[in-house]
């Protein structure tokens, strides 16, 4: 039968080019129109590519005319394409005060990517830099603990919440709004909302740069995330096993059909270091990241070792970088601190981003996105 409910339902099942989510459950179908066999589909997405724009109509003309529909109409609404190199900021920005947003991602869960966020905050701001860290990672908040503020609860100033300071950090972390050990059973929609108020809603100061320790994979926070800020650079954290490899392959795909550019990869449990010899050993292999760094065009950014102060300062609220400064990891950590400063100048130096420019495409082929290319 065909009805609006039919239509929309349809829908369900495009998905929205490069992603694996629906053009519904994104919220871009803004208006479906019924009359006999005539159906009129409205949808206003993100992305200013005509290819983009014309994938979609076509893909949604093709759903609607299995219903047995007539005549289909689809109107699909898109933002202005970007100017090259320019530094205008005229899209949506949450945090205009925000000098410099950092997205840290991960194409899995499990490879260090919240012990890399939280260090190389601390090596940044010891360099001098003012300083935020968002915990966005709504399924997994773990930067309370491993900032040591499990126990501390934000202050509430009128409509907005002043972040936690720890470190000289200024912090916020979905953790530290809930109870400790609540699960959050969400869908795609409640992510995204959850999202823009964490930047929307947050007392953050003029920060230098703004960390945001993302969930792993590729999604909605993802999405939601470059639509809301401009994102100066993004970090891509792995192991050196193969099976890592393989979705930190498919995470870099994402910061180059977003358009953030790619500040280089971490390398992590690069490596153990021997605290008895200080000898270090490649138990999980090392410089396996290189070649992919080498495909996608960046570097990798640091290779962090495995050392027991990592872990016993992770699980006690004490990070390496701040506590053990004279360690080898701490010393990795604040040259990759250093490197990725040097990419966010050079981002800037030529014309900044705009998350204008930060839209999903496809037919991405490499090389795209790093403006910290080793080419």
């Amino acid at each position: 039968m065909l009805n609006k409910e039919s239509v929309q339902e349809q829908l369900s099942g495009v998905k929205y080019p490069g992603f694996e989510k629906d053009i519904v459950t994104f919220g871009f179908v803004k208006a479906i129109e019924v009359s006999e066999s005539n159906v009129y589909v409205e949808v206003e997405i993100v992305s200013s590519s005509k290819d983009v724009g014309d994938e979609l109509k076509a893909s949604i003309e093709k759903a609607i005319k299995a219903l047995g529909a007539g005549r289909v109409d689809v109107v699909v609404k898109q933002p202005k394409p970007p100017v090259e190199k320019s530094n205008s900021q005229s899209g949506k920005n949450m945090a205009p005060h925000i000098k410099n947003f950092v997205m840290v991602s991960s194409g899995k869960g499990g490879v260090g990517k919240t012990t890399t966020t939280v260090n190389l905050a601390i090596a940044l701001a010891s360099q001098g830099k003012k300083v935020g860290l968002l915990d966005a990672d709504i399924y997994g908040p773990n930067v309370p603990r491993m900032m040591g503020v499990v126990d501390k609860h934000p202050e509430v100033v009128g409509q907005k919440v002043k972040p936690i300071v720890a470190y000289g950090i200024e912090m916020m972390s979905m953790g530290s709004l809930m109870e400790g050990g609540q699960s959050l059973i969400w869908r795609g929609a409640m992510i995204m909302k959850a999202i823009e108020q964490l930047l929307r809603d947050i007392l953050w100061s003029d920060l230098d740069v703004l960390f945001i320790d993302m969930p792993p994979g590729t999604g909605d926070a993802q999405l939601t995330l470059a639509q809301s800020v401009p994102v100066t650079a993004g970090i891509c954290v792995t192991t050196p096993q193969q099976v890592a490899l393989d979705d930190t392959e498919r995470s870099l795909d994402m910061f180059q059909k977003l358009h953030i550019p790619i500040a280089g990869i971490m390398e992590n449990m690069s490596g153990f270091i021997c605290p008895e010899t200080n000898k270090e050993y490649d138990i999980f292999g090392k410089g396996t990241t290189k070649p992919l760094a080498e495909k996608f065009g960046t570097i990798v950014i640091g290779e962090i070792p495995i050392e027991p102060a990592v872990r016993e300062g992770g699980d006690a609220g004490k990070p390496v970088s701040f506590f053990h400064p004279e360690s080898e990891t701490a010393k990795r950590y604040q040259e990759s601190a250093k490197k990725l400063w040097e990419c966010i100048d050079k981002v800037n130096e030529e014309g900044g981003v705009s998350n204008e420019a930060i839209q999903p495409t496809i037919g991405v082929n490499g090389g795209a996105a790093s403006a910290c290319s080793t080419k």
